[in-house]
């Protein structure tokens, strides 16, 4: 199975819920988007753990298993149906994570977030 996680299924894996960290362990793969590692940096920025945040992070990127996905033309080709679809079925989710279904959508990932506004992008597979 390729998974590809979400910013808020990082941290609930580091914080040992169950149910992520059997997800993840059962995954072939681990794609982390782009976005989600600046989500991630962004949040440590200027807290007082984000040296030791910020090596965690490393240590999760450096397994063999996960690997990040880059932003591409492809990613913005599915990017514009996912934005285009979601518009004209007058429903909407913030950019970054318009940006996270369309890499999930162009690797044939499933994604793996808390947010439920994922539900409504057409071909994505949630848990």
């Amino acid at each position: 199975m390729r998974l590809m996680i979400d910013t808020n299924a990082y941290g609930d894996f580091l914080k040992g819920s169950p149910s992520r960290t059997e997800v993840m362990a059962s995954a072939q793969e681990i794609l982390v988007p782009a976005i989600v590692l600046g989500e991630l940096r962004s949040g440590f920025r200027g807290g007082s753990r984000e040296k030791a945040n910020l090596l965690t992070l490393e240590q999760f990127l450096s397994s063999p298993r996960v690997r990040v996905h880059e932003i591409g033309e492809a990613t913005a080709i599915f990017y514009a149906e996912v934005h285009g679809s979601l518009k004209n079925s007058g429903h909407s989710i913030p950019t970054n994570d318009l940006w996270i279904a369309a890499s999930a959508l162009e690797t044939g990932s499933i994604l793996l977030t808390r947010d439920s506004h994922f539900k409504v992008v057409p071909g994505l597979i949630v848990q």
